[in-house]
């Protein structure tokens, strides 16, 4: 998905973008009397608990907004030669059936050199879900992009952090998108290769029953990324590692819609 030809409207290569989706919200872990704080644990624990207990057996479907979907592709654009990520803020959606919508709304761009470090991971992950509560979105998921467009594998960097955050995010699922199938039409279907962790703590790709879809938001979300490559808005993305280095650049991106 990453490394294209940029200056085509068209891509002509790619590299594999791993998304990590799950329907579980992350708790942010707050200051409490020792008391409060034994309880809250408890009752935290519980709930992971019964997700643990049905999440093999559960039905889950993913379906990610066109804004989301162009940040996570413009990330990877801007950084040809490096390895990103990055997190995904949206909520589960329950209709009362069998199966369980996770709705991915945003994309925040984290990083294009610290790729693997837990610590930072973990920091991100309290601040982000900390700005985001107020709109009622959480972090349910990860994306990752390897470093060559000719690296199919799923890395050791991507299992990693997909394990890491699976700790919080016990239905995890795996995206492997691939711009090269991208085409300008008005396809709904994003270009991807969806990957779930089944009980041996595996990732196998999946779909092809028709479990574990993953679908774009808006019909023209594919047609409207194409526009951005080819009048080159990857260039504006920024990500947590930019601002770090300069904390006048926007880590949310509030512009780049515009």
């Amino acid at each position: 998905m990453t490394r294209v030809d940029a200056t085509q409207t068209k891509p002509n290569q790619s590299s594999p973008t791993y998304l990590l989706f799950s329907p579980r919200r992350f708790v942010v872990t707050e200051r409490a009397p020792a008391g409060e704080a034994s309880k809250r644990d408890t009752e935290r624990e519980r709930e992971r608990e019964r997700e643990r207990e049905t999440e093999m057996g559960a039905e889950c479907c993913y379906e990610v907004s066109q804004i989301a979907y162009i940040k996570l592709v413009l990330h990877a654009l801007k950084h040809r030669s490096a390895a990103v990520n990055g997190l995904l803020l949206g909520r589960l959606r329950q209709d009362g059936g069998a199966t369980a919508t996770v709705e991915i709304a945003d994309a925040v761009p984290l990083s294009h050199s610290q790729i693997g470090l837990l610590p930072a991971l973990e920091l991100a992950l309290i601040q982000i879900e900390e700005h985001f509560e107020a709109q009622g979105l959480s972090v349910v998921g990860y994306y990752h992009a390897n470093e060559r467009h000719d690296d199919v594998e799923l890395g050791n960097a991507a299992k990693k952090i997909g394990d890491h955050i699976f700790r919080y995010f016990p239905r995890a699922a795996l995206d492997n998108k691939k711009l090269e199938r991208l085409q300008p039409s008005k396809s709904r279907e994003p270009a991807v290769q969806l990957y779930t962790r089944d009980s041996s703590k595996s990732w196998r790709q999946t779909g092809s029953d028709g479990s574990n879809q993953l679908t774009l938001k808006e019909p023209a979300a594919n047609v409207v990324l194409l526009d951005y490559i080819s009048s080159e808005k990857w260039q504006e993305i920024v990500d947590f590692d930019d601002h770090l280095d300069d904390i006048s650049k926007d880590w949310l991106n509030p512009g780049l819609f515009n």
